[in-house]
């Protein structure tokens, strides 16, 4: 639709310098001006002519009326009317069979890719789980955004760092060697993995908060002192955390390899221990460090934002100051453009505060830093919480579902070649679709139930209708083609075409917004139009050669525009359900 726009928007352009010499308006801004009819009876586009009353001076009506002479000259355009101010124009039946279909089958792998990345980096940090602790669904939304973030930026010609930040420091350190050294087992650690190490979390976390309540610290300030023998390199805990790390990433890379994630980096927080000094460093050097009752702070009262605490009294620091660490690090080693953070809503004030400092430290690149936030999840109403249990793995859900797919495929097609790989493909792609479905800040309350659901928008309605697609293209048997001496006569044919046209601009908005749910919504639409195309035009059975071909040619359109999609939200191709 955005080679539709440039087109209109070149001949409106045209027509406004016949009638002034003032070019105040380009192209860029018509095609932004450019709208959606909210009846598609009124046409395919709509331009509101009030916006060049002024530069015209003329009514609206006036204007739209003899501007819909002028669109006569502009080939994607077959009918343009002129109604209450507004032009509405209607897409031409034979560019949508020739120019538009042709597109498509041409560029394939490559269609609807807008390339306004091409010489940009983006680094993207995302997933970042916590040592030690599982893959639970409240790790899904910074997983799947992130990297259906990362995906949307390398299809529009980026090139993409993507950083696993792993939360491979800090005091749950010192908690978790403390009971292993009282309660652990190396043998069940080596047979049990992660799941026994959360075991030995959550019982240690319960007997420190059993002994709080009767006023003992004893387990507190032991977890504390065997995390500061981490700090000062004590051999014994540092192979110990070395260990849990292994382990963790491990089990981490199950569940990647399930979604089809990969990261370019896994330098979590211990990486910059030894980098933070220069940046507080700086920070004094500026003045910009404050003391306030022992701790170290830069004052943000001035932005109406409580202080940034950058050490703690006792000298150690905190989440900001690794973060503007790693800000730094990344910015000498990878040169971005932009650089994108996907956590929880929950921490936008953290982000906007040392977002502000390095702003005041004077890092010119301070404006290419993005938090894209997202809400919360909970298990019905729960909320989640590692430390007393209360979460469901994500490994244990993508199983639930992935078994829920077997059954189905048992009954419907038994002969299935590749039942596992099938049923692995649609039960985590059930479970990811039902979370981007979602605007990413909407809070999400996990009903197993909906989740798994295989009615309705869901997963595997949009993978069984790409299924649909590529079985239709196997029973035809000849190359899919445009027809540039067709023009579109079937409602379902236009309407599928203009579909699958929108997506280059659907990239955009998605990239523009930080929002994955803005592909997922399309890709409903897109499969909505196929099924309706499917249902009611005859395809492999049309007797009318030219036809037929044609309509072969939308059905891969269709498979090509579904399958470029799919990868921009982690969802697998699946060729046979």
């Amino acid at each position: 639709m955005l080679q539709i726009k440039k087109q209109i928007a070149e001949q409106i352009y045209r027509y406004i310098l016949e009638k002034t010499s003032d070019n105040s308006m380009d192209v860029a801004q018509i095609i932004g001006l450019l709208e959606y009819p909210p009846d598609t009876t009124m046409g395919d586009l709509a331009f509101p002519c009030f916006k060049l009353s002024k530069l015209l001076r003329k009514s609206p009506v006036a204007i739209a009326e003899d501007m819909a002479t002028s669109m006569e000259q502009c080939g994607c355009v077959s009918d343009a009317k002129a109604v209450n101010g507004y032009l509405n124009l209607t897409i031409s039946s034979k560019y949508l069979s020739g120019a538009v279909l042709r597109q498509i089958l041409t560029d394939g792998e490559n269609y609807g890719k807008p390339n306004v990345g091409n010489g940009k980096t983006v680094v993207l940090d995302y997933s970042s789980p916590n040592v030690a602790k599982p893959f639970h669904i409240g790790h899904l939304g910074t997983t799947v955004i992130g990297h259906s973030l990362k995906q949307l930026h390398e299809f529009a010609g980026y090139h993409c760092i993507g950083i696993n930040y792993l939360g491979d420091w800090g005091t749950q350190f010192g908690k978790l060697i403390t009971a292993f050294k009282k309660w652990g087992s190396k043998e069940q650690v080596e047979e049990q993995g992660i799941d026994y190490l959360v075991d030995l979390y959550v019982k240690i976390n319960n007997a420190i908060g059993e002994q709080e309540e009767q006023g003992n610290h004893e387990l507190a300030d032991l977890s504390r002192a065997e995390f500061h023998k981490m700090e000062v390199g004590d051999a014994e805990n540092i192979d110990l955390w070395k260990w849990f790390v292994k382990i963790s990433l491990a089990e981490y890379e199950k569940t990647y390899k399930q979604i089809g994630i990969t990261f370019d980096s896994y330098l979590g927080e211990s990486f910059y221990t030894d980098k933070m000094p220069a940046q507080v460093e700086k920070l004094r050097e500026q003045g910009l460090l404050k003391i306030d009752d022992g701790a170290s702070i830069v004052d943000l009262s001035d932005y109406n934002m409580p202080p940034c605490l950058i050490l703690k009294k006792d000298g150690s620091t905190l989440y900001p100051t690794r973060d503007i660490a790693a800000a730094v690090y990344r910015k000498n080693t990878y040169h971005f453009d932009k650089a994108i953070y996907v956590t929880s809503a929950g921490q936008c004030l953290h982000f906007q505060q040392w977002f502000k400092v390095v702003e005041m430290m004077g890092y010119d690149w301070y404006n290419q830093l993005v938090h894209v936030p997202y809400g919360t999840v909970s298990i019905n109403g729960a909320k989640l919480a590692t430390r007393t249990g209360n979460v469901i793995l994500l490994k244990d859900l993508f199983a639930a579902s992935i078994d829920k797919v077997k059954g189905i495929i048992a009954e419907k097609n038994p002969n299935l070649v590749n039942k596992d790989e099938v049923a692995e493909s649609i039960g985590v792609g059930a479970i990811i679709f039902y979370y981007l479905s979602n605007n990413r800040m909407k809070d999400i309350n996990f009903v197993l139930e909906d989740a798994l659901s295989f009615d309705g928008n869901t997963g595997p309605y949009v993978q069984y209708t790409y299924a649909r697609t590529c079985s239709l293209l196997e029973k035809a048997g000849v190359a899919a083609e445009a027809a540039d001496d067709y023009a579109v006569t079937d409602p379902d044919e236009a309407d599928l075409l203009k579909t699958l046209c929108r997506f280059e601009e659907t990239v955009l908005q998605a990239i523009r917004e930080y929002e994955p749910s803005v592909i997922t919504r399309f890709i409903l639409d897109v499969a909505a139009s196929f099924n309706r195309f499917y249902h009611n035009c005859a395809i492999l059975t049309v007797e009318d050669e030219k036809v037929r071909r044609f309509r072969i040619g939308l059905v891969k359109a269709a498979q090509t525009v579904l399958g470029n999609a799919f990868g921009l939200i982690c969802l697998k191709k699946t060729e046979k359900v």
